[in-house]
């Protein structure tokens, strides 16, 4: 394993320093994955315009048991509805985000419970906690002092960003109450105003800051 594991660490660094590519996570349960077509390209053009990346200006799609989920750096999750891994496919999971992968989970209204139960599946040691306001995360290029910006209401709850931590590495962060991804996608499609659909794509920007710096 540890081999294995080096080899597709090797395997990011060689990403890294060529053609970088961001993908959005197909999962089964039902849930709609698919959710949000413009959120990513919209994020993807706002960091090469503002962070100076050269990221891909079409995401790829990967299933999770996918053996391709190593070619990307920074895989995006959403949904709002039923969420099943297999025995393989969390294990491949696993694999990927203790190899240096990064997993960005997004609440879309509905997935918390579901996506909790199967990322128990995937790192049953690991819980996920409230990262403080303090963290790395919050202060790329773009400063959010008090944490994710609240794009759309629910059930009238604080925005939260949880992670998992192995090793001291965040390995995966699941933004709640937040809706960060509808916040990525053309303004016309929920008509979020300039200012929320810009504080949404900046704090996408932290995360994929982050993701390349760490």
């Amino acid at each position: 394993m540890k081999k294995f594991l080096l080899i597709v660490g090797l395997s990011f660094s060689l990403i890294l320093s060529q053609a970088q590519q961001i993908a959005l996570l197909k999962y089964r349960g039902g849930g709609d994955w698919y959710a949000n077509p413009t959120s990513l390209p919209n994020l993807i053009r706002f960091c090469n315009q503002n962070l100076g990346t050269t990221l891909d200006t079409e995401p790829a799609t990967v299933e999770v048991g996918s053996k391709e989920i190593f070619n990307y750096p920074f895989v995006h999750m959403t949904g709002h509805g039923n969420v099943v891994f297999s025995d393989e496919e969390a294990l491949n999971l696993r694999t990927y985000l203790l190899a240096g992968g990064f997993l960005h989970i997004d609440d879309n209204y509905g997935i918390d419970p579901y996506v909790r139960s199967q990322m128990k599946k995937v790192f049953p040691e690991l819980e996920f906690i409230e990262l403080p306001f303090s963290h790395p995360i919050y202060h790329q290029k773009y400063n959010f002092p008090n944490g994710l910006p609240k794009i759309h209401e629910h059930d009238n709850k604080p925005t939260q960003g949880f992670g998992l931590i192995y090793e001291n590495r965040l390995i995966c962060f699941y933004t709640y109450e937040c809706d960060l991804g509808d916040g990525w996608e053309d303004i016309s499609v929920h008509n979020d105003t300039q200012e929320m659909h810009i504080k949404a794509l900046q704090m996408g920007a932290n995360l994929i800051q982050y993701v390349f710096t760490y």
